[in-house]
């Protein structure tokens, strides 16, 4: 059980030291010598675990579809409130990736011209935002001139815009930036009669803004 435990540890190790080299590097430049050697382990434990640096990045972009699942299942069996769901796991989506480089490369893996996986997190975020916009058009939280697929259109382009530009600024993963985001479109998005019980800056019931506490902005 123990050399169990130990061989689980090793592969952990691993994974998270594979994300953090390709958060950095890129999968093209990263050495398997620079991850085995962050994780603090040999190259032979590593090749024990993984066959190649692709089998590692394959489970980096497993790792990750874990973490993103996590962040959409939140909140989702609230009934009437799917909107604000959606605010809610934008807020939390941008703040995992501020602080956690498994997130972070699970979705610039699927931007590399040298690694074909059989994962891709941004069609996994698209498919769960456009579900999640079909229970608000289901549950009539939807202004009457909203077409559904224009909005899961400009939802995923604003947030997956969002994930780039946080690798270069951070202040676009901000939670005064998703904040400002949410007040300009939920005007335009949702039905009078569900807009003044929307959270732009989100709810206490969605994960909590990433870093130190900030205050949030007045309506």
């Amino acid at each position: 059980m123990a050399k169990q435990e130990r061989a689980l540890r090793t592969r952990e190790a691993l994974i998270n030291s594979a994300a953090a080299v390709f958060d950095r590097e890129g999968y093209r430049t990263a050495s398997l010598t620079a991850i085995s050697g962050r994780a603090g382990v040999s190259n032979g434990a590593l090749h024990f675990h993984f066959a190649s640096k692709a089998a590692l990045a394959e489970a980096v972009e497993e790792a990750a579809a874990h973490r993103l699942a996590r962040i959409t299942v939140h909140g989702e069996q609230r009934p009437g409130q799917a909107l604000q769901c959606l605010v809610d796991a934008t807020h939390h989506l941008a703040g995992t990736l501020h602080d956690d480089a498994v997130l972070r490369a699970g979705f610039a893996l699927g931007s590399e011209h040298l690694y074909t996986g059989e994962r891709d997190l941004r069609l996994q975020w698209t498919q769960w935002v456009e579900s999640t916009l079909k229970r608000a058009d289901g549950e009539g939280e939807l202004a009457d001139t909203v077409v559904p697929r224009d909005a899961v259109v400009a939802v995923v382009a604003a947030t997956v815009g969002f994930e780039v530009l946080g690798a270069q600024d951070t202040e676009w993963l901000s939670y005064r930036t998703l904040t400002r985001f949410w007040r300009l479109l939920l005007p335009r998005l949702a039905a009078p009669s569900c807009l003044r019980h929307l959270q732009a800056a989100g709810t206490p019931a969605g994960p909590p803004p990433p870093g130190p506490p900030q205050p949030r902005p007045e309506p």
